[in-house]
């Protein structure tokens, strides 16, 4: 495992997601196999792990909380809050101190720390981000010491560029593939001039670019691909990174005849590491195989430029006019 810097520590370049080890969303994960797959990534040099309060209400936290009491190497785990439906919460009232704080408190417990590493806002509206406030709450909950620090997942472009005006983000979390290109040309250039950590998320697509699913592929009702193929759910944009699955089945074959071998979803991956912008990517997985898979893309060497232009091309004339949701 390679590693690259946030702030004053150094993070495994291939973090890990944990959506998936909410059970909810996903398809179901019992917290043995969840414990499994935490062991295996940190077995593999891996040191970063992303969750969210929301990610099975407190399940997801709650499962790395436990595992973290038999870790005796340093892992940053970090967390997201601001999207909480259940009784009391809800937008806007998820952006008030008070609800931040309850809410960050809420992951305190659950993760078993002292001070959350990394708390981000969880793709919150657009006119949020742009009032300030909900920075003005994280920059008092840092003061405070509930935080480290603080950063936000979002799901534009031009959300990213209204949180990179703001003082002390530490980290943006973004999509960004090979079926979400033209993210690099819109945001990096600014995230490395203001020194914020770029966070990549949904790095295959939902799964799409491990080119193991075929059209007639079936999702459990309860899993979002399932569900929310077409964002009748939430954002488009969030599945399947917004491309029409069938499509994007034929897409994701084009891509892999200008990869080296069959290994897609480690080209995929480093792909994205090709970035020097990038600092960390966070694929989720639901089986060992998965996070050994994801993990083997920190040694691979990277792509020849050729393949960058290429997939560049493949991108600019068949895959970017067909992206739904918002991006």
């Amino acid at each position: 495992m390679n590693y690259r810097p946030f702030k004053d520590v150094q993070v495994a370049e291939v973090g890990l997601g944990t959506w998936q080890l909410g059970s909810a969303d996903w398809g179901n994960i019992n917290e043995d196999e969840a414990l499994k797959i935490l062991q295996a990534y940190t077995d593999a040099g891996g040191n970063f792990i992303d969750t969210a309060d929301v990610y099975g209400m407190g399940v997801s936290e709650a499962i790395i909380g436990k595992f973290l009491q038999s870790v005796n190497k340093e892992i940053f785990v970090a967390t997201k809050l601001g999207r909480r439906g259940d009784a009391g919460n809800g937008w806007p009232q998820n952006f008030t101190y008070d609800a931040m704080k309850r809410h960050a408190e809420e992951s305190l417990r659950h993760l078993g720390v002292s001070q959350l590493f990394l708390e981000q806002l969880h793709c919150i509206p657009t006119e949020e981000m742009r009032s300030g406030k909900v920075f003005d709450n994280l920059r008092k909950l840092q003061q405070e010491g509930l935080i480290r620090y603080f950063g936000a997942s979002v799901e534009t472009s031009e959300e990213a560029l209204i949180c990179l005006e703001q003082e002390g983000l530490a980290s943006l979390q973004i999509i960004f593939n090979l079926f979400r290109q033209h993210v690099a040309d819109e945001v990096f250039a600014r995230a490395k001039e203001k020194g914020v950590a770029l966070i990549i998320r949904v790095p295959l697509a939902s799964g799409l670019l491990s080119g193991k699913f075929r059209e007639d592929t079936v999702f459990a009702d309860k899993d979002h691909r399932h569900y929310n193929a077409n964002g009748e759910s939430f954002n488009a944009g969030e599945t399947f990174s917004g491309i029409e699955f069938g499509e994007g089945v034929k897409l994701a074959g084009n891509i892999k005849t200008l990869l080296p071998d069959e290994r897609m979803a480690e080209w995929a991956i480093r792909w994205i590491l090709d970035h020097p912008e990038v600092t960390t990517v966070i694929p989720g997985a639901s089986k060992i195989s998965q996070v050994n898979s994801n993990v083997a893309a920190s040694g691979l060497q990277p792509l020849p430029s050729s393949v960058h232009e290429q997939l560049r091309k493949l991108y600019n004339e068949q895959i970017h006019s067909k992206i739904r949701g918002h991006y």
